[in-house]
């Protein structure tokens, strides 16, 4: 499977969400070698990757009878489970939206720029989006979320949080259509649901023929849909349905994923098996 334009620590990071850490969280240098060249990537590259990822502080290395295994560090613990959190338990909308808004603000100085930086990477991360250039807005309440970002960050006394409803001359949902570019979100979600429902009809249609598939042609198709499904829960801000256009396709998406990942479940497990150590 040719995938040369993906970048093997993303491709690295996607193993250890969807495999290694259901398995002791390391793995052998050879393993990765063997299941990144099925989307061509060489062996010196995912070498060089994984020194790299070493030196930044998402991996370390055991040798253990002079066989190098690696492992990841709590920092990439921390962001592989909230990945695999927001991609397998995306949650349920719950009831109808009671029409308040929760908005944080800052004035955070420019001596604490790299924190000012990361505050906003975050809130983009929580869903949250920006009505003014220090005025960010979210239709859910993550106030403990917020409180906890910020005192990490140590900018906890430039930040504020409020509660209300609007009573503006903008309907909430042209806000939110301002807030975050759904339309573009929409269309991404739309092309993955083009993608994959044929991959998923034709490996349905496969599977009850009786075709013979190899393990390792289900590994691949389920790493790649989860490769490419993972953006989606970091992107979406998960916004009530008064929010969204009419034709939103968040929801199929996340159907889709699920079933096709299910799927592919026992054969890709059944390949990854035979090449982990």
């Amino acid at each position: 499977m040719k995938n040369g334009s993906l970048r093997p620590q993303s491709l690295i990071f996607t193993l250890f969400g969807d495999y290694i850490r259901h398995r002791g969280d390391r793995v052998w240098i050879g393993s990765l070698v063997k299941l990144l060249a099925l989307f061509d990537v060489a062996e010196p590259a995912v070498r060089s990757t994984v020194s790299r990822m070493t030196r930044r502080g998402w991996l370390k290395n055991e040798r253990i009878e002079n066989t190098s295994y690696y492992f990841t560090t709590p920092k990439a613990q921390q962001v592989i489970e909230e990945g695999a959190q927001r991609i397998f338990h995306f949650p349920e909308r719950d009831g109808k939206w009671d029409g308040n808004w929760h908005l944080v603000t800052y004035s955070i100085p420019e001596e604490k720029r790299e924190a000012r930086d990361n505050f906003r990477r975050e809130l983009s991360w929580l869903g949250y989006g920006m009505l003014t250039n220090a005025m960010w807005i979210s239709p859910h309440n993550q106030r403990e979320r917020i409180e906890v970002l910020a005192a990490t960050l140590n900018v906890k006394p430039f930040v504020q949080i409020f509660s209300g409803h609007p009573e503006g001359f903008t309907p909430c949902s042209e806000l939110a259509a301002r807030c975050w570019n759904l339309a573009a979100i929409n269309a991404e979600y739309a092309a993955f649901i083009e993608k994959y429902a044929a991959r998923c009809a034709d490996f349905e249609r496969r599977v009850a023929a009786g075709a013979r598939i190899e393990p390792s042609e289900y590994f691949a198709q389920r790493f790649m849909l989860t490769h490419e499904y993972r953006r989606f829960p970091f992107a979406d801000p998960h916004l009530p349905d008064e929010l969204l256009p009419g034709d939103w396709r968040g929801a199929d998406a996340a159907a889709l994923f699920q079933k096709f990942h299910n799927l592919l479940a026992d054969g890709a497990n059944k390949y990854f098996e035979s090449v982990y150590r």
